[in-house]
């Protein structure tokens, strides 16, 4: 299952109660169609003391969102913009529709 998103792409949430938000795609579940985005979804973890927070208590920390959710940001224009794909030097890659740009690095 291919998404049109990947991790360390830079997008911007078009529905849902961080509507607007800006953020870089920090991990992507092709499986679930749902990625992590960097500041996007926050929600608060009860967590027991362990090892690692011997403290335990409440932490903040983001929830995956639906993939359909974001859009990646277009390098020429900082605007949301729809993908396309297009086959360069026998590759396949992705395009901003909005500027052409390659969305590839």
């Amino acid at each position: 299952m291919s998404m049109h998103v990947k991790k360390g792409d830079t997008v911007k949430v078009i529905t849902g109660k961080d509507k607007g938000k800006q953020g870089v795609i920090l991990e992507a579940y092709p499986k679930k169609n749902r990625v992590l985005v960097e500041g996007v979804n926050i929600v608060k973890k009860h967590a027991k003391p362990s090892q690692d927070n011997p403290q335990g208590g409440i932490i903040n920390k983001e929830a995956s969102i639906h993939a359909s959710n974001v859009m990646p940001v277009d390098p020429k224009t900082g605007e949301p913009t729809r993908v396309g794909y297009k086959v360069e030097n026998g590759k396949k890659v992705r395009i901003a529709k909005k500027s052409g740009a390659v969305l590839d690095k």
